[in-house]
């Protein structure tokens, strides 16, 4: 079902509602997209997943069928962990197990700073504290750009050439289908991406910036350190760009209870369809209940 919560700035929100069966005493799960991504990203997981509880994937505002706000300075990372307490707060949820990719990673780890008795569990999809720059740049390079296609074909080649080196092994198929989750076709006919352009005005801000007046990076190492004693799955690309194997290892470092997976051959961020991540975020579910 598409159904929809409001932020508290007003926006009306939208989320998928996978119900799951009825009388499930599991515990529901909550998938968080990434920055330029949407609800269409954890299709396929999440139907696998409603097999034994519910599952909910929000879509953040400015992306998909969120409505996009005003004023474009409340794109950032904290207005999106306030916009998943209001999902709960509708909800009634009390608990949940959180699965963020890349961005949804960072706004899991944020929520946990205030809410961290509403996580049960979490996965970070190719996420972590400490982002590498290298990635950053390379998402700085592409995200609100407007690019749009005459075709899903030419939509998919794009893809295909600028992010081939994520995905090594995939073929025409796979492009296209990886087209369809990130965008979508507009009243023009034109198929371009979905989600509002203006989420890349944080990276024009900081780049306009002296580099005497740039803003200091604010650790998320205290968003990780209050998932302690939660089960948390760390899934990394072999390749990623963003998590480094060092973050990924002192991460990793912190309990007996943090496990990590390397998903080979892929870079920043795995789909979640993997054998190697569907296996590890199945047992994961297994300890949260």
């Amino acid at each position: 079902m598409d159904r929809f919560w409001e932020s508290d700035d007003g926006l009306q929100l939208h989320y998928r509602d996978y119900e799951g069966p009825e009388g499930s005493g599991a515990l529901p799960v909550l998938c968080i997209p990434g920055l330029t991504r949407n609800a269409r990203d954890f299709e396929s997981l999440a139907e696998t997943l409603a097999q034994d509880r519910r599952v909910l994937v929000a879509e953040l505002r400015g992306r998909g069928l969120s409505e996009q706000p005003r004023d474009a300075a409340s794109y950032t990372p904290v207005t999106y962990a306030q916009d998943i307490a209001g999902l709960f707060a509708q909800e009634g949820i009390a608990r949940a197990v959180f699965i963020g990719t890349s961005l949804g990673g960072i706004v899991t780890m944020l929520y946990a700073l205030s809410h961290r008795e509403r996580i049960a569990g979490a996965v970070l999809n190719d996420i972590g504290p400490e982002i590498e720059q290298v990635g950053l740049d390379r998402i700085a390079g592409y995200v609100g750009q407007g690019r749009n296609y005459p075709t899903w074909m030419h939509a998919a080649r794009a893809l295909q050439e600028s992010q081939g080196e994520c995905y090594p092994d995939w073929g025409l198929d796979e492009w296209l289908a990886h087209a369809k989750r990130l965008m979508v076709m507009g009243n023009n006919g034109r198929i371009g991406f979905d989600y509002d352009s203006r989420i890349a005005d944080a990276f024009a801000r900081d780049d306009e910036r002296p580099e005497d007046d740039a803003p200091q990076p604010v650790s998320l190492w205290p968003g990780f350190d209050a998932l302690a004693g939660r089960p948390v799955l760390i899934l990394r690309g072999e390749n990623s760009d963003l998590l480094s194997p060092a973050t990924a290892a002192k991460m990793a470092a912190q309990g007996p209870e943090v496990t990590l997976v390397t998903v080979p051959r892929t870079g920043h961020a795995p789909t979640l369809d993997e054998p190697q991540s569907r296996e590890a975020i199945a047992r994961l579910l297994q300890r949260t209940g």
